[in-house]
């Protein structure tokens, strides 16, 4: 996998996506997390297809700045591109913008992992449990 896959979403601003609605704020706008998620599911797509079978890519750092606020109604877009590939990490620069201009920027990290052995690992964690 090189460096400069780039990604693309998009989203329109509902209720449901609004920081009020989904308790990181009080006021009905674009929740940061929502913008976060946006993000994180653009990067992990954009480089699906460079993944051998059974791999997939969990999200370890957000380092996003959350600039201005969107509206419900506003569309909103997200462009990713990954600028470093170190063995298993992926960092991507990050933008996300709604009709108005820039809304957020940053970077964001990803590790590629083997699916079933991250999951194992994952569920074993409960038997650890007291």
């Amino acid at each position: 996998m090189n460096p400069g896959i780039k990604g693309y979403g998009e989203i329109v601003v509902t209720q449901e996506l609004t920081a009020m609605n989904i308790g990181s704020g009080l006021l009905p706008v674009y929740a940061t997390p929502m913008m976060i998620a946006l993000i994180e599911n653009t990067a992990a797509g954009s480089v699906l297809p460079e993944l051998e079978a059974g791999q997939g890519t969990v999200g370890t750092k957000v380092d996003v700045a959350h600039l201005s606020a969107t509206p419900i109604g506003m569309r909103v877009r997200v462009e990713t591109e990954l600028t470093e590939v170190d063995r298993r990490r992926l960092v991507f620069a990050v933008r996300a913008w709604d009709e108005a201009g820039l809304i957020g920027e940053g970077t964001h990290e990803r590790f590629i992992v083997d699916n079933e052995k991250f999951m194992r690992k994952a569920a074993a964690k409960q038997s650890q449990l007291p």
